[in-house]
């Protein structure tokens, strides 16, 4: 098994990118040109940056370059041989790794013991007594670093690892032993690479700490934590970092991202369906129903022992069709649940945890700011200091406040700034919302429609298949898209056009405010509204676009004329929508169709020519007329 410390409070040591995958100590004389040598070149086959402590000269005292190595390595691999500790150098490396797991760094500690007993490196017997009792003789006036060594021996050989004995083992070869050492290794340094970009957090350590100090990692009890906390305050972030930290100590893990977003949009079974690929490694398997998705979870998954973190929960039945009352799972199991809501987390088995993320401190907000503001910790010059210290108090500590805004003012002039904080003065604080809203106000009329496109219609989707439709649109996406992430109102994850819940719905609340009637708005995304507008045949000019998702399959009587009114119409996305007659007009416009299971054929003067994006899956839809339309 490999092992992992706690997360501190260090930036610099904690949450610090590290250099190296993995750091090798041995004794150069014992397997140098042998199994170090092969474990070496497997690792280096498997993509893994290794670092072996012989590229460095050696010389009496340990250097402080190689001291600054381990610190920044995160897999401390130990190979324990006969005569390991006949060297001083390697003793004063075990001193050096011991210290950064025992310091909260995050570091694994990998021991293997080359034809050694564990018992003869933990209890300094045979060639290591031998060795020590000479080292001894050399420095009997400093015995402090005797204690060092022993005490690094012992602590470093309590940790549970490898153990090859030649003759003497369940191995078959040397080969087979090497090959398991490098498929846990590789399993841990994918599992121990961050989601999250390190070295842009600020504030995080500090509340890790306090949730890995809450869970009890080596506790065989069943651990479950509520993580709740102001929306773009940190939850998720929080999570996925220790997630990345413990996910290897588990037979399986699990991060189910934005569960309330997706239970919607793709519904619970697909939830389901993931939770059970990731933990089983099973990408074909499938869920009939919600009720046998949470057996088949039960049957399959609480026999082992697993962390599965759920994000963004809104309600509790989303927790009991994942998770059931949370009873099932094996000793030493750990869910971890987020939520905006703190009464979803009541539903929770008895003994549960609750932690709050609390908003920045001053400091934190000041950094978090500054980086974004100025690429730096602070301001050059003083007035852009007072300015700077004047808006972070504004935010009250919010990240996502803070990231926004500091994104918006950075390389702006003086005049600039001062101009946009008589803005923020002008705006309720407690209404988190419109603190976001300043961003929006400085885009041009094309980057608003793009943002307010994306934030009505296409958030989650991929971003060249966006880009495409709303290229049709003439809204310039080159420097629109850009623009909009600049701003950080919008991000590219994977290719996917991804935006914060809270801009999604600042968006969304500015189409609202264009008109009371539905019929004025440029935007129906609400199913709703959407079903209010189409089957009360209203509708005008100024609808863009119009979204009717329903969270289960209706039939609904629309009049054959619904969308005659709305002649420019550019998108139109329909779900869980049967319609009991055929339509009689759609706009030649539309850039977007997408209506899975309409069953008439289409109208006979619907010619769309700048058609984009089209997807109408079990319908009655002829292709091959509609092509020759389009």
């Amino acid at each position: 098994m490999v092992f992992l410390t706690n997360e501190g409070a260090s930036s610099s040591s904690s949450t610090c990118r590290k250099k190296y995958d993995v750091f090798l100590s041995f004794r150069g004389e014992d397997t140098r040109t042998g199994f170090t040598t092969y474990l070496y070149k497997a690792l280096e086959q498997k993509g893994i940056n290794i670092f072996m402590d012989d590229k460095l000269p050696r010389g009496e005292e340990i250097s402080a370059e190689l001291l600054k190595t381990i610190e920044e390595s995160m897999i401390l691999v130990i190979v324990f041989s006969k005569n390991y500790a006949q060297s001083k150098w390697c003793l004063d490396e075990l001193v050096k790794i011991v210290e950064c797991k025992e310091n909260d760094q995050m570091v694994l500690l990998r021991p293997i013991f080359y034809n050694v007993e564990p018992s003869e490196v933990r209890n300094q017997l045979g060639n290591f007594k031998i060795a020590l009792a000479n080292h001894e003789k050399e420095f009997k006036d400093n015995m402090g670093k005797m204690l060092r060594w022993r005490e690094a021996l012992s602590k470093a050989a309590n940790v549970s690892g490898s153990h090859y004995q030649e003759g003497r083992t369940t191995y078959k070869s040397e080969y087979e032993f090497i090959q398991g050492i490098v498929e846990e290794i590789s399993s841990a340094t994918f599992n121990g690479r961050p989601s999250y970009d390190a070295e842009n957090l600020v504030g995080i350590n500090s509340r890790v700490k306090d949730i890995m100090s809450l869970l009890n990692i080596e506790s065989n009890e069943v651990g479950i934590l509520g993580i709740h906390g102001l929306p773009g305050v940190g939850k998720t972030t929080i999570a996925n970092v220790v997630y990345s930290i413990i996910a290897h100590r588990f037979e399986g893990s699990c991060f189910l991202e934005k569960v309330r977003e997706e239970s919607i949009n793709c519904g619970m079974i697909r939830l389901q369906e993931k939770l059970l690929s990731k933990i089983l490694q099973d990408n074909y398997l499938k869920v009939e129903s919600e009720f046998k998705g949470t057996n088949l979870i039960k049957e399959r998954i609480g026999c082992k022992k697993v962390l599965l973190v759920l994000d963004d929960v809104d309600n509790s039945e989303q927790i009991k069709k994942l998770l059931g009352k949370c009873d099932w799972f094996a000793s030493g199991s750990i869910v971890i649940i987020t939520t905006r809501d703190k009464h979803v987390l009541t539903t929770l088995p008895k003994g549960h945890l609750i932690y709050k993320v609390k908003e920045l401190g001053p400091c934190e907000a000041r950094d978090l700011f500054n980086m974004h503001a100025f690429h730096t910790n602070e301001p050059k010059e003083e007035d852009y200091s007072k300015l700077a210290e004047l808006i972070i108090s504004y935010a009250k500590g919010l990240p996502l406040a803070l990231k926004v805004m500091g994104s918006d003012l950075c390389e702006k002039s003086i005049c600039e700034w001062r101009s946009a904080f008589e803005m923020y003065k002008n705006i309720q604080h407690e209404k988190i919302q419109e603190i976001l809203k300043i961003s929006f106000l400085g885009l041009s009329k094309n980057e608003k429609d793009i943002f307010l496109d994306i934030a009505s219609f296409f958030k989650g989707r991929k971003k060249d298949y966006v880009v495409k439709i709303l290229d049709a649109c003439d809204l310039y996406l080159d420097s629109g898209i850009e623009r909009l992430i600049d701003k950080c109102l919008i991000t590219v994850k994977h290719g996917t056009l991804e935006m914060h819940d809270l801009l999604q719905q600042m968006g969304r609340e500015i189409v609202q405010e264009e008109s009371k009637r539905l019929e004025n708005r440029s935007r129906i995304w609400c199913h709703e509204d959407a079903n209010k507008l189409l089957t009360r045949n209203k509708g005008s000019d100024d609808i863009r676009g119009i979204m009717w998702c329903e969270p289960e399959l209706i039939t609904v009587s629309l009049r054959a004329s619904a969308f005659e009114k709305m002649e420019n119409l550019k998108f139109l996305i329909v779900k869980n929508v049967q319609t009991s007659k055929k339509l009689k007009y759609l706009s030649n416009e539309l850039r977007l169709f997408e209506w899975l299971g309409y069953n008439f054929s289409l109208p006979s003067k619907f010619f769309p020519r700048k058609l984009v994006g089209l997807e109408v899956s079990n319908s009655c839809i002829r292709f091959p007329k509609l092509f020759k339309q389009v």
